[in-house]
């Protein structure tokens, strides 16, 4: 079974829909440059109300370890998503899992996961790489490029996943999970429930 994490997350009956359609993790962006940006006092509402066994994510960019540490102990994250050019070094400095994020283009070495290895990294999230945008890019890639990161560890596939395109996706890169946002919404931060039920039927289905 595909694991699937739905992101960017800022409304508790978002969250509740999410975790009874059967959606694995929860994310939560601390950037405070995204239109999906969260308090930490409000994630903390969101996922104290949450079922068992749903992961709690946070998604970080270029923070201080102190500011992420803080924001773990005080929301009770389960994992960190780093966005950012974030070290093994700080990699292995967090209180939880890590799940780092790399951009990815035709020319990105791979290679440089290998660096990752025992840094505390549970998985890797390949998104587009944009010079413009940081973090989550809703842009799709070369799926077909994930096949050189699998040596390295689990991979996440993220970027431009909607309902529409998911089944070919998982097809091409048969990735561990997959990290929706944008191709479920309705607005920034607002959840549309139609997608987000016809996404994971989806990858029930699909058979890789």
């Amino acid at each position: 079974m595909i694991s699937l994490k739905i992101c960017g997350i800022t409304k508790p009956e978002d969250a509740r829909y999410a975790a009874h359609l059967g959606y694995s993790a929860i994310g939560f962006i601390f950037y405070r440059e995204s239109p999906r940006y969260v308090t930490p006092e409000i994630a903390h509402s969101i996922i104290t109300d949450l079922p068992p066994f749903i992961a709690a994510v946070g998604v970080f960019v270029n923070e201080s370890p102190a500011a992420v540490r803080n924001i773990c102990e005080h929301t009770k994250l389960s994992h960190v998503q780093l966005h950012g050019q974030e070290t093994p070094d700080y990699c292995r400095s967090m209180p939880v899992r890590v799940i780092k994020a790399f951009g990815v283009d035709d020319h990105f070495n791979f290679h440089s996961l290998a660096s990752y290895e025992n840094a505390n990294v549970s998985a890797f999230l390949l998104d587009r790489h944009s010079p413009e945008l940081i973090g989550g890019t809703g842009q799709a890639f070369d799926w077909s490029l994930v096949r050189h990161a699998k040596k390295y560890g689990r991979i996440i596939l993220a970027g431009g996943i909607t309902p529409f395109n998911v089944e070919a996706a998982l097809k091409e890169a048969e990735p561990y999970g997959v990290d929706v946002n944008s191709g479920v919404e309705i607005l920034p931060g607002e959840k549309n429930r139609v997608k987000m039920k016809d996404l994971i039927d989806k990858v029930r289905r699909c058979k890789i």
